[in-house]
């Protein structure tokens, strides 16, 4: 079980302010620090793991929580 450093609640954040808000908060992260980010069923999850691979980021889980979602990222930059 990986323990985040961080978390933050986007649900109710439309794409893509949600991913943007995920980006702005790694950036600020020390590098290999987990941030878990509660996102909401739907384009969310489905947009904002595959937008991060993209960064470079690495997606540790993916969590159905019923009723939202608990990403966890690993920051690798």
């Amino acid at each position: 079980m990986i323990t985040p450093d961080l978390q933050i609640d986007l649900r109710g954040t439309p794409c893509p302010i949600n991913f943007v808000k995920t980006k702005l908060k790694l950036e600020k992260m020390e590098s290999g620090q987990v941030l878990e980010v509660w996102l909401d069923p739907g384009e969310p999850v489905e947009q904002v793991p595959d937008s991060l691979r993209m960064e470079g980021y690495t997606i540790e889980a993916i969590d159905d929580r019923s009723g939202f979602f608990a990403l966890l990222i690993r920051n690798t930059q």
